[in-house]
This record gives structure tokens, sequence and C-alpha cells, in this order.
């Protein structure tokens, strides 16, 4: 469902170059919720954001469904990232203007073009729907109207899983999402990404340095000098 074949990336500067991915090869199942773990400045957010497009690879490919993203141009390399990847990353990236039900439509209003006159309404109704049922699975109902500042961390997270699952994305990339929590708020937030694998066979990719809650996950694997082991 989501491949990475051959994936190397450096950087340069300074006419010094730093090799960080060596030569990956990922292959992520439909239905699979997979963690990466390794110690900081091991590559694994740049791994991350290379599987979501955020990032290109140096050389190396990856496959979503039966598409090579990165031969893609911007326009539809966009769409991608928008509709079919989710993305949740340790610092929420919440719009603080707006509410939290606000806040989890947004990537729908991105992508749809705006209807005729008439749907309109009925469109912005069914996308609101949409997103206060995900505020019911994440449980927090209660706190549509609040915005993030009202939020404790542990609350923002959840809102940012909730908006990252509102264009029903094919896969969801977590970029150590309970690392600004406290040990418990991690938990329940690794126990709530659990469930939506399970309940939604939403293929999961978790990067996170906590080896203890990454076991909890169907695969595990180790990025260590630039390669993953498992």
């Amino acid at each position: 469902m989501l491949e990475a074949r051959n994936i190397y990336k450096t950087y340069s500067s300074d006419s010094k170059e730093l090799e960080v991915l060596k030569g990956i090869n990922l292959h992520i199942a439909e239905g699979e919720f997979c963690a990466i773990v390794g110690p900081s400045g091991a590559g694994k957010s740049t791994l991350l954001h290379i599987l979501g497009g955020l990032d290109y690879p140096t050389r190396g490919e990856v496959i979503l469904g039966q598409e090579e993203i990165y031969s893609l141009d911007d326009q539809a390399l966009s769409l991608i990232r928008n509709k079919k990847i989710g993305f949740v990353f340790q610092f929420y990236h919440l719009l603080s203007e707006f509410t939290v039900l606000e806040n989890v439509m947004m990537p729908g209003l991105i992508s749809h073009k705006p209807p005729p006159c008439g749907g309109r309404q009925a469109a912005s109704h069914k996308l609101k729907e949409k997103a206060e049922e995900l505020l019911k699975q994440v449980g927090l109902s209660d706190r549509a109207t609040h915005f993030p500042s009202q939020l404790s961390g542990g609350e923002r997270q959840r809102v940012a899983i909730a908006r990252g699952l509102i264009n029903q994305p094919q896969a969801l990339l977590c970029d150590e999402p309970t690392g600004n929590l406290d040990s418990k708020s991690g938990q329940e937030i690794f126990a709530l990404l659990k469930n939506i694998n399970s309940e939604n066979r939403m293929s999961i990719v978790l990067v996170t340095h906590n080896l203890e809650l990454a076991k909890a996950a169907g695969k595990v694997y180790h990025l260590k000098d630039g390669l993953l082991f498992n």
C-alpha cells in the first residue's frame, strides 16, 4: 500500500555532505500499524516526511497504491498529501484563531473545489457532520467550540489526529505524536491510534524514540546509521 524503495537522503552545506538515509526499503501493508524507532538525529522524521511527500529523496522511490509520488508534478503531489495521506506532528500545528471544529474541517475545506451555489451549503454541512463524528471518535465532542489555547496538550493532539483523518486518507503518518506529552497523555494517544488502526483498518506509521510504546505496534523497525532494521 505504501512502499519506500532504495531511499537515500543527503544534505549538503559548506561543501560538506551528510548522508542521513542510506538505501531504505520499507513496505507498509493496508491496515498495518508499524513504528520506527531510533535515537534523535537518526533520520526518523526525514524518512517520514519522504514517505508523506513533504521532502524529496536524493534518490529512490515512494509508491502509494500504484503511483510513484515523486514522479508527479507539484499540484498532483499536493493533492496526494491533502487527500491520501494524513499527518500528525509532535507540536500539533493547530491554527489558534480557529475553533477545534474548524481546525478539524480545514483539510476538507482546502481539498474541495467550491460546488455550484446550490450545493455549497449541503457540502459544508456534510463536512461539518464528518468533523463532528471524528471529534466524537477521539473523545472531544464537548470541545468543538473551544480554541486550541483552551485545551491541554493531549486534547490538542486528539484534535490533530481528527484533522489528519478528515479526508479519509489511505495512511496516517505520525511524527513523535507523544513526544510533547506527559506519560499518561502519551499512553492515551497511543491507545487512540491503536483503536483507529483497528476500527478503521487505517495504515499507520509512527515515528518515536519511545521504545516501550513502539513495542505495542504490530511491527517495529529500528533506524540506525542511515539503515533500517527489524
